[in-house]
């Protein structure tokens, strides 16, 4: 492995000159700089953590914060994780993942122990008690998400109202009425988790506006849970005739289910999604579907709080606007 040395005598500078190119403590020359920098990519030299920090006052790792919750859809958490990860060694930034569900208690460790330059955070509620210290915290933040109250914090999310609103206009678009809503399990309600609050807001917008008939049933998304809300749906509202789907771990039992009972998709009932394209495409019939932008956000939120670090002042709010793919779930309301 090349030493600093060795990348000194490659560019033609002193030690010294290297160190403040890494460290960015003084002012180089363009010329100067471009040099170190290709002689440092040619030679594959790493600079010690250890050392770096010491020298730049930074450790040049980001803390991630994303619980692993068993409520939660894990495949999304990980895919916006690993965009995290993969953006973050773009920008020289190695990621520190703190999985465990220790709220407050986490961002006093981080920002006590100065193991981080930052901090992002995931799985946001919406009176989220993490919030007040990540104000008051000197260490820059974002949120993958929207709390109630997004004052003096930056955050990145789809825009889950608009998602709501947009999944409520695509059916009463297509004379849709009595709609039903399968929704994240339980406990995601009782936290006050945004995304999922955000979207019944929207859908709940939409159907006073639209004069649409809508209930909510949360659901775990076991075979056994689907089946449970499927019937209790159906004999609370005998003409629904669209179901939206918040739930990806529903999906599959809740498509099986529908065919068990011989309801066709979408002749009888029209089934929209909420979730990753795969899942979409990947259905026994291809979901009409809004896509969860997973890797656009953890991306955008490491390129906000690098130009956080950097000295800029990022926009506060991120809403990434809602894509809805229309596939062969979804079809014109049944004729009574």
């Amino acid at each position: 492995m090349a030493t600093l040395a060795e990348v000194a005598r490659h560019a033609g500078v002193s030690a010294s000159t290297v160190s403040y190119v890494l460290s960015g403590k003084r002012s180089i020359s363009e010329g100067t700089r471009d040099r170190v920098e290709r002689s440092i990519q040619e030679l594959g030299y790493h600079p010690n953590a250890g050392a770096r920090a010491l020298a730049s006052s930074r450790s040049h790792i980001v803390a991630l914060m994303v619980p692993l919750r068993t409520d939660m859809y894990v495949p999304v958490m990980m895919e916006i994780a690993i965009a995290v990860a993969t953006t973050a060694r773009q920008y020289g930034h190695d990621v520190l993942l703190l999985t465990g569900e220790e709220g407050p208690a986490a961002v006093r460790r981080v920002v006590g122990s100065g193991l981080a330059d930052a901090m992002i955070v995931m799985d946001v509620e919406l009176e989220d008690e993490r919030v007040p210290l990540l104000r008051d915290s000197v260490h820059p933040s974002v949120l993958i998400g929207l709390p109630s109250d997004p004052s003096g914090l930056t955050c990145v999310d789809l825009d889950f109202t608009a998602t709501g609103e947009l999944c409520g206009d695509h059916l009463a678009d297509l004379g849709h009425r009595d709609i039903a809503v399968i929704g994240e399990a339980p406990a995601v309600y009782q936290r006050h988790t945004g995304f999922a609050e955000r979207t019944m807001e929207g859908l709940r917008r939409r159907a006073r506006e639209r004069d649409l008939r809508l209930i909510h049933r949360p659901c775990d998304g076991s075979y056994e849970s689907t089946a449970g809300v499927l019937s209790r749906i159906f004999e609370e509202r005998p003409r629904t005739s669209a179901l939206v789907v918040q739930n990806e771990s529903s999906v599959g039992p809740l498509l099986s289910l529908l065919q068990q009972q011989g309801r066709a998709v979408p002749e009888d009932v029209s089934v929209i999604a909420i979730c990753p394209d795969q899942v979409a495409e990947q259905a026994s019939v291809r979901l009409t579907s809004v896509a969860i932008p997973a890797q656009d956000m953890g991306r955008r939120a490491v390129e906000l709080v690098i130009g956080k670090l950097e000295g800029r002042d990022p926009h506060p709010l991120t809403l990434l606007p809602p894509q809805l793919t229309v596939r062969g779930s979804t079809g014109p309301a049944p004729t009574v």
